[in-house]
C-alpha cells in the first residue's frame, strides 16, 4: 500500500463530523467537488468504503467509523504538537488546577506540586485531594490524576505509570499468623478500602496463569486509603494497598509483604484533562515533572 496522504484523513475525518461534504467543504475552505475527490481516493487507497449515504446524511460505514476514531486521535496528537511548539517560549503563569485521590495525591503530587512551584514562581498551585469523582470543566480544573481503572469518560486521558496490588501487615501481625496459600487469608481479618468497588474479593495469580480468587471477612472497613495504611500499621489485620504507599514502610520493616510468590492486579496512573484542542504550559510542564518522577 502506498503511504497515505494525511490531508485526506483530515478531509473524512471533517466529513464525517459535518454529516455531509458540502458543510464538510465549507469548515475547510474549499470546494466540494475536492473534498469528494479526496475521500474518493483515500477509499481508492484504502480499498475500503467508508461512507454511505442516506435519506438525510452521510454515515460512516464500520471500516468508516474505525477510521474516523484514529483519524481524531491522529489529528488531535498533531495539533498538541504544533502547540507544544509555538508554546515553547510561553512563559508559565496563571493558576494550575490539579485534581488527585487521597492517597497519591498526598505521596506523590503534593510534593511534585512543591517543586513546581519553586521552579515556576510565576505560576500559582490549587491542588484538591478527594476520593471523589471532581467535575473537571464545573471546577476550571486543568487536569486530574486518576489511579486505578479509569471508566468510560468524554475527556481525554492519558496513561502516564503503573502500579501494583501488595498484599501487607504489620512486622508484629505477621508474625502471629501463617499465611502459605490465598486460601488461608479467609478467616484472617482484612483492613478493606471501602473506596474499592469489591473491597473484600481479590484474585491472586502466580507463574502461569494459575488463579485463585478469595472472599475475605468482612469485619473491618475505612473509606479512605490513607486510614487504611494507618489501621494496617497499628496491627488492625492485612490489608491490600498500592506499591507507591507502601514502598517506605517494607523498606524500613514497619510492613511485611504477605504471599510475595503470589501478585495481585496492577492498575494505571492516568492523567485526565477537560476536553481541549491544546494544552497551556503550565499543563504540560508540570505532567512532564510527573512522569519523570514516575520513571525515576
Amino acid at each position: 500500500m502506498e503511504p497515505i496522504n494525511l490531508n485526506r484523513l483530515a478531509y473524512f475525518a471533517t466529513v464525517v463530523d459535518a454529516g455531509s461534504f458540502t458543510r464538510a467543504a465549507e469548515r475547510l475552505g474549499i470546494t466540494k467537488t475536492v473534498v469528494s475527490q479526496q475521500v474518493a481516493r483515500l477509499e481508492a487507497e484504502l480499498q475500503a468504503t467508508l461512507l454511505v449515504r442516506t435519506t438525510r446524511r452521510l454515515e460512516p460505514t464500520e471500516a468508516g467509523r474505525r477510521l474516523h476514531a484514529r483519524c481524531v486521535l491522529i489529528l488531535r496528537d498533531v495539533e498538541e504538537a504544533v502547540a507544544e511548539i509555538g508554546e515553547a517560549n510561553t512563559e508559565v503563569a496563571g493558576v494550575l488546577r490539579v485534581s488527585a485521590p487521597n492517597d497519591y495525591g498526598t505521596i506523590v503530587v503534593a510534593p511534585i506540586a512543591a517543586r513546581f512551584r519553586q521552579k515556576f514562581a510565576a505560576c500559582g498551585v490549587e491542588l484538591s485531594i478527594s476520593d471523589a469523582k471532581i467535575d473537571l470543566i464545573g471546577n476550571k480544573i486543568d487536569l486530574s490524576i486518576r489511579v486505578g481503572w479509569l471508566e468510560d469518560s468524554s475527556q481525554q486521558a492519558r496513561r502516564i505509570g503503573t502500579f501494583q496490588q501488595m498484599l501487607v501487615a504489620s512486622r508484629d501481625f505477621a508474625a502471629k499468623v501463617t499465611v502459605g496459600e490465598p486460601e488461608d487469608l479467609s478467616l484472617l481479618p482484612l483492613v478493606a478500602n471501602a473506596v474499592l468497588r469489591k473491597p473484600f474479593t481479590w484474585t491472586f495469580a502466580r507463574g502461569d496463569g494459575e488463579r485463585r480468587t478469595i472472599t475475605m471477612r468482612e469485619a473491618f472497613s475505612i473509606n479512605s486509603t490513607p486510614a487504611v495504611l494507618e489501621a494496617t500499621l497499628a496491627g488492625g489485620g492485612l490489608a491490600i494497598l498500592p506499591d507507591y504507599l507502601v514502598i517506605d514502610h517494607l523498606s524500613k520493616g514497619r510492613l511485611v509483604h504477605m504471599l510475595p510468590n503470589w501478585s495481585l492486579p496492577s492498575g494505571g496512573i492516568h492523567v485526565v484533562y477537560p476536553a481541549a484542542r491544546f494544552r497551556p504550559q503550565k499543563v504540560t510542564r508540570f505532567v512532564s515533572m510527573l512522569m519523570q518522577h514516575i520513571q525515576d
